[in-house]
C-alpha cells in the first residue's frame, strides 16, 4: 500500500470525475464527418486537451473558434450516458472543501454542465480551459489550481487520467496520480502514482493534512 501526504488536492473532470466518453467521441465524430475526417483517426489526438488546442493542432487550416464552438454547442446539449466516475461521493465529502477543486481543459459553460449533470459538487473556485492561454500539457492550468488553493504546487496532487494532463501536473511541480485502467498504464507511465479507480483511494485529514493511501 502506498501512503501519502499532500495540502491540496486538484481533479481532472472528464475521465476522473465523469465518465463523459460519449459526449467526447459523439461530437469529435460529428466534426470530423463535417470536415472529411475519419473519425477514428482523432481519438488518441483530442483526449484531456482543450478542443481548441485539438482543432488548430489537427486542422490549423481552418477557424479554430468556429470549429471549436461547433464541438463545444454538441457537447454542452449531449450528457447522454454521462456518470460519475466509482468512488468519487466518497472522496469528495472526505476532503475539506477548501482543500480541493476542479482543473479541466473544458471550459466553463461546458464543466458546470456536465458536473451538474453528475450531480458532483462543484467548488467556488475552479480553473476552465477560459482561464488559461495555455492548455494542457502545459503547466499553466495546474499552477493555477494551486494558486487557487492558496498552496505551493508542490503541496498538491493532481489527479488525471489523460497524458496531457499528467504531463501540465508534473511540469507544474505537484505529485501526479493517474486514474485508469491498467491497459492505459504505460502511457502514463510519468504519473508517482497510478490506481485503476479512485474508489482505491482512501482518504484521512490530520490537521492541514491530507494523507492518502492506496
Amino acid at each position: 500500500m502506498t501512503e501519502i501526504s499532500v495540502r491540496g488536492i486538484l481533479f481532472d473532470m472528464d475521465g476522473v470525475l465523469v465518465r463523459s466518453e460519449g459526449s467526447i467521441e459523439r461530437a469529435w465524430a460529428a466534426w470530423a464527418l463535417r470536415n472529411g475526417m475519419p473519425p477514428e483517426a482523432l481519438v488518441n489526438l483530442v483526449h484531456g486537451r482543450r478542443s481548441i488546442d485539438s482543432v488548430r493542432a489537427i486542422r490549423p487550416d481552418l477557424d479554430a473558434e468556429v470549429e471549436n464552438a461547433f464541438i463545444e454547442n454538441l457537447e454542452v446539449t449531449d450528457n447522454a450516458g454521462l456518470i460519475v466516475s466509482p468512488g468519487v461521493f466518497d472522496l469528495l465529502r472526505a476532503l475539506p472543501p477548501r482543500q480541493w477543486t476542479i482543473v479541466t481543459s473544458a471550459s466553463k459553460k461546458l464543466a458546470v454542465v456536465r458536473l451538474a449533470a453528475g450531480g458532483v459538487p462543484i467548488p467556488e473556485k475552479f480553473v476552465t480551459g477560459d482561464d488559461v492561454e495555455n492548455g494542457k500539457p502545459d503547466p499553466a492550468a495546474y499552477a493555477k489550481g494551486a494558486e487557487v488553493l492558496g498552496l505551493a504546487a508542490s503541496a498538491c496532487l493532481v489527479i488525471e487520467d489523460a497524458p496531457a494532463g499528467v504531463a501540465s501536473g508534473k511540469a507544474a511541480g505537484c505529485k501526479v496520480l493517474a486514474v485508469a485502467d491498467r491497459t492505459q498504464w504505460p502511457a502514463l507511465v510519468a504519473a508517482d502514482y497510478r490506481v485503476e479507480s479512485l474508489a482505491q483511494v482512501k482518504v484521512e485529514i490530520v490537521g492541514p493534512e491530507i494523507r492518502l493511501s492506496f
